[in-house]
């Protein structure tokens, strides 16, 4: 069968590449190795994770978060087995939403494992060992990421004990103790949702901060309220054994500068160290694509890979590991594969930590600018001054506004606040645009929302803010 695209990988990149390639009228089939499409994604990343996210929150909230507002209700009593019910309704719903997009727009779906024979020609393999022959003008790599493991430690992931974030979501009972390897974004969201649910969570970080390459200020922050929330950190620490025991599991660890080892017992160790690119088995060495020295397919400006007629996108080659971000690259590619000139700002990519409160960014961080030089201003807002927050209670956190010194455009903007991560697109828009704070100071912003703290550290970025 011939077509204009054969792309290998359903997630966020693949499935979006394939449905804006068939609206652009190109003939387009998708190959995934799941029984599902969505990647890791839908089925046990992005979207199962909020699902418990946003389980986890309600509990905890009606659990001791409604008497001062006069809501007077009994102890809650957790049935885990509903809220993995839950879960697997809303996999299931945005899994078959994607099948349905790619029936409307006429995608042909092929399950099996996509190996690359040739450039022009894909092999499917089902799980019999069966191969179909697809041929294509072009093929796109989208296969994701895997996980990543602890670099220099043995570890067997068994994802009953010792777990991936895959295990850290289908979780039978809550543990009484849980170890954390890894303060990033996935170790927190999920730690926080089994801490919210009664477990005791420790969180073993290699760095001395949380979130990587978060605001530092802004991670601070964030650990003092998660500590608050009863997360217990262990930063600057190395990992150096995880084993499993009779009773549970034990992490080992060390101080990153030396010094006397510790270990910890829990009941479940979650293993949340990253990711990396996921290339095994699709032929990548026999046609000759070059990897770089992260394991990452190596592209060109416009998705090329160094053989002609094979493209890739998403977790698998540079670039920060989001779903969006993938999204925007599948977009670009199959205006380029139409003879348009798609593109994506790599600049304004905004990043969420679905924490409580959540996190969210766009554009460059303080440290970032220190580093490079950059003269700058900064502008701050807490929204304990924020009137829609105090209303909630959910005024823990800041906006924070980076600008350039002499020409006042908005260089980066982070925030610590209930609902961050719907905040942060109008300062995404403001930064596509070139806007300076004082075109986001001078933005009418509705009364009262929690929006108006961004407005406020913009204009305490380029003046003075009128409610501090």
């Amino acid at each position: 069968m011939a077509y204009d695209v054969v792309i290998i990988g359903s997630g966020p990149g693949g499935y979006v590449c394939a449905i804006k390639a068939a609206q652009l009228g190109l003939k387009v089939a998708v190959i995934e190795k799941r029984a599902t499409y969505g990647g890791t994604c839908l089925n046990v990343g992005c979207i199962p994770s909020k699902a418990l996210l946003h389980a986890s929150e309600t509990f905890a909230h009606v659990n001791h978060g409604l008497d001062s507002l006069g809501v007077e209700v009994g102890k809650p009593t957790l049935n885990i087995a509903k809220l993995m019910g839950h879960k697997d309704g809303v996999v299931k719903s945005n899994v078959d939403g994607v099948a349905f997009l790619f029936k409307k727009n006429k995608i042909d779906g092929f399950t099996g494992l996509g190996k690359i024979v040739s450039a022009g020609k894909v092999a499917v393999v089902n799980d019999k060992g069966e191969e179909q022959i697809l041929e294509a003008k072009n093929i796109v790599i989208a296969t994701g990421s895997d996980v990543a493991g602890i670099p220099g430690v043995a570890v067997t992931i068994d994802e009953e004990t010792i777990v991936s974030s895959t295990g850290a979501i289908a979780l039978k009972k809550v543990p009484e103790k849980m170890i954390v390897v890894g303060g990033g974004v996935i170790g927190l969201e999920l730690g926080s949702v089994w801490s919210r649910l009664g477990a005791k969570v420790t969180v073993i970080e290699y760095l001395d901060k949380i979130l990587g390459g978060m605001d530092g200020e802004i991670s601070k922050q964030a650990q003092k309220l998660l500590t608050k929330q009863g997360i217990e950190f262990n930063l600057s620490a190395k990992v150096t054994g995880v084993e499993k025991t009779a009773s549970g599991a034990k992490v080992t660890f060390e101080p990153v500068a030396g010094g006397e080892a510790q270990t910890l017992d829990a009941d479940i160790v979650l293993v949340s160290t990253g990711r990396k690119p996921y290339t095994e088995g699709l032929g990548l060495e026999a046609v000759g694509v070059a990897l770089d020295n992260r394991g990452r397919v190596e592209i060109d400006g416009h998705y090329k890979t160094n053989v002609p007629g094979i493209f890739a996108i998403g977790d698998v080659v540079k670039g920060p590991m989001l779903a969006h971000k993938a999204e925007d690259e599948g977009v670009a590619l199959a205006e380029i594969l139409a003879g348009q000139h798609g593109h994506v700002n790599y600049d304004v990519i905004p990043g969420v930590v679905y924490t409580q409160p959540e996190v969210a960014s766009v554009g460059k961080t303080e440290e970032e600018l220190k580093a490079a030089g950059v003269a700058y201003k900064v502008g701050k807002f807490p929204f304990t001054a924020n009137g829609r927050a105090r209303a909630m209670e959910v005024t823990d956190g800041l906006v924070k506004v980076l600008a350039d010194k002499d020409t006042d455009r908005v260089l980066g903007v982070h925030i610590l606040g209930f609902g961050a991560g719907e905040m942060i697109h109008e300062a995404a828009v403001l930064m596509e645009f070139g806007g300076s704070s004082e075109d986001l100071a001078r933005t009418c912003h509705a009364h009262p929302t929690m929006s108006e703290a961004v407005k406020e550290a913009a204009l305490a970025t380029f003046f003075k803010p009128l409610h501090m």
